[in-house]
């Protein structure tokens, strides 16, 4: 398995697709607790910094702030 440090670092113009895995293959139990979830999550994915969504290599980052998903979510619904 990659190191952390590896995962983030992946570039998506140079890597190999075939060892990334399709977002839609994830399956996980709605009713699982949130923590299992997340678990079953980066162990279906791989690498949850660069996967697949259909045709389209996806590399996201995280910013080291307190704000969250939701919060940004909410703010940019309420604009609309």
């Amino acid at each position: 398995m990659m190191g952390i440090e590896t995962m983030k670092n992946v570039s998506p113009k140079t890597v190999d697709r075939s060892t990334l895995v399709q977002r839609s293959s994830v399956r996980l139990d709605p009713a699982a607790p949130r923590e299992d979830r997340l678990r079953e999550f980066i162990k279906q994915i791989r690498n949850p910094y660069c996967y697949l969504d259909g045709k389209t290599v996806v590399k996201i980052s995280f910013a080291a702030t307190d704000t969250t998903m939701e919060d940004c979510l909410e703010h940019y619904l309420r604009g609309l």
